[in-house]
């Protein structure tokens, strides 16, 4: 049986950027890729195509890329957040994590390997939050049942 191709949802104002980190994400693993140069046509995007995986760059001239993710975050809670930063922006961006919820931040120029890595993380992260989800879905179902039951013995 297949599996779902993961949606990764990449936001930089550089167009090279976008174009490398889809190149890369297509050649090395089994991902549709959503490329944007601007935070708001991602957004409207998102509006009918959500994502497993959001990437930003920190800094874009429409919004900043902590301002686009915390929208993202706004839209879908469960969706890992990563933002790409030059090294002078690190600071920031690890202050970032805290406002946003960020799974991770990312230097640029970023390791192929270690960003492969970090999406793959992002990924399992977010499966193992929909398991416990399931589990605690499933969990309050069998609650309620065994609270229906109670009830008829005792009523």
């Amino acid at each position: 049986m297949a599996t779902a191709r993961k949606r990764v949802l990449v936001v930089d104002d550089e167009p090279l950027v976008v174009k490398s980190l889809q190149a890369l994400l297509t050649l090395e693993g089994d991902y549709e890729v959503l490329g944007f140069t601007s935070c708001r046509v991602a957004l409207e995007a998102l509006r009918t195509r959500p994502c497993d995986v959001a990437i930003s760059d920190f800094l874009m001239p429409e919004m900043d890329g902590v301002a686009f993710l915390k929208e993202v975050r706004r839209l879908y809670v469960e969706v890992p957040l990563i933002i790409l930063t030059g090294y002078a922006d690190k600071e920031s961006a690890i202050r970032a994590i805290n406002e946003v919820g960020l799974y991770q931040y990312l230097e640029k120029p970023w390791k192929n390997d270690d960003f492969l890595q970090i999406i793959e993380g992002a990924l399992n992260q977010r499966l193992q939050i929909h398991r416990l989800q399931e589990y605690a879905r499933e969990l309050e179902a069998r609650v309620q049942q065994l609270t229906r039951e109670l009830a008829a013995r005792r009523g």
